[in-house]
């Protein structure tokens, strides 16, 4: 951790926000406050022999800004301490964690498991692997027999997101883990939704967690960047060696940023998971709602399950409008949003701004209509991921959105 506690490792081990604002700080000899930016492609070395050594692995220390920075390594403390990590590796973006992550545990003859209800984006991911030689079957992320009943001697890793984006469906991390380790696989989990502020897979079940740090951990809408975290051993010789290789590097400036946004995380998620309580009791009471899909509420399926893994319900609520045919319902669930006007009409989400999207034609878009229901994402559906305005001010909002459509 920063400051004096590396001199002091018996010192009880610190609350969550105070890792999040002094874990990972490594003062120069300027001794600033604030965590430095180290904007700079490369680093010099006081010989030749030192040049080698540390070329070679022999001596710790910096080369290049595409394998290591001091500011993407504050970033990566950090959120090891958060996570309950033993090693943590940035990347330019979330897609580019996973995409590092299965990449590099896979090959040409690869079997992975991955849950049905996939980001859009993930989905594309896989399906652009299938071109290259690695299976993959899609199972419900809810039942863990699917999970167990899809495993093949080649399976390689079991891929996940919980809560799911959009429908917030919850992955039993305990269930799943244990019948991942029982067939020799790696459990990975996306926790982008939650951050480990609600919930902590590594402790869970999971070995490795992925993150979209652009989401929560900015939480301002500021930039991109990704993380993979595990153990030590997956992290230094498989990962590092498969990212420095191909080079998704996530720049200093970045970094610096993140770890500015992690300083509030908690705050943030606190007032955030709030307001999307408060907002998805006054959705499932609006007429016009068909249904509201929230971890947080007692009418979804996996409630109690949901607050065993989870510290909260988390801000992003799934609701339906309309009825009749699809078109129908799309042209509802757009009148919804077209009519909003505080809302943000924009796909991202962990912003302190709330946001409005309608995944079908949105984040989902490419995976095409026979995926799209597969995955429950239908026409009428609305996602709201919300924020840290005045949750009267939402519901206002929405209001005249709903009267609308």
């Amino acid at each position: 951790m920063a400051d004096k506690r590396a001199d002091h490792p018996t010192d009880p081990v610190p609350g969550f926000d105070t890792m999040a604002v002094r874990s990972g700080l490594e003062r120069t000899h300027y001794l600033e406050h604030s965590e430095p930016i180290f904007l700079t492609s490369s680093f010099v070395f006081e010989n030749a022999a030192q040049a080698a050594a540390r070329f070679a692995g022999d001596e710790p220390g910096f080369v290049y800004s595409r394998a290591s920075n001091p500011t993407v390594s504050a970033f990566q403390e950090r959120l090891a301490m958060l996570e309950g990590a033993e090693a943590c590796v940035a990347t330019a973006s979330g897609m580019s964690a996973i995409m590092a992550t299965v990449m590099s545990l896979t090959a040409n003859g690869s079997h992975v498991v991955a849950a049905r209800e996939l980001f859009g984006a993930t989905l594309q991911m896989f399906k652009i692997l299938e071109r290259f030689g690695v299976a993959v079957d899609y199972v419900n992320v809810t039942d863990p027999g699917q999970w167990r009943a899809a495993v093949r001697p080649d399976t390689k890793l079991f891929y996940l997101e919980t809560p799911s984006n959009p429908l917030t469906e919850i992955a039993d991390l305990a269930a799943i883990g244990a019948i991942a380790r029982e067939a020799g696989v790696l459990l990975v989990v996306d926790n982008c939704l939650c951050s480990p502020a609600l919930q902590r897979p590594l402790a869970l079940g999971a070995d490795i967690v992925v993150h979209s740090a652009t989401k929560y951990l900015d939480g301002q809408g500021r930039v991109l960047g990704g993380a993979v975290l595990g153990s030590r051993t997956f992290i230094e010789e498989t990962l590092v060696p498969f990212v420095r290789a191909t080079g998704p590097t996530l720049s200093a400036f970045n970094a610096w940023v993140l770890l500015k946004g992690i300083e509030t995380l908690g705050l943030r998620m606190e007032r955030q998971c709030a307001n999307a309580l408060a907002l998805a009791r006054w959705l499932e009471a609006n007429p016009a709602v068909e249904r509201v899909l929230y971890p947080g509420l007692e009418s979804h399926p996996q409630h109690r399950l949901a607050m065993a893994q989870q510290s909260a319900g988390g801000a992003v609520i799934a609701f339906e409008v309309g009825g009749g045919d699809d078109e129908t319902r799309r042209r509802r669930a757009w009148q919804v949003i077209d009519n909003c006007r505080l809302l943000s009409i924009t796909a991202n989400l962990g912003d302190v701004k709330t946001t409005i999207t309608h995944p079908a034609s949105t984040t989902h878009a490419r995976i095409g209509p026979e995926a799209r229901l597969a995955a429950g994402i239908g026409e009428g559906l609305l996602r709201v991921a919300v924020g840290v305005e005045n949750v009267a001010d939402l519901s206002a909002d929405l209001a005249r959105g709903l009267a609308a459509g």
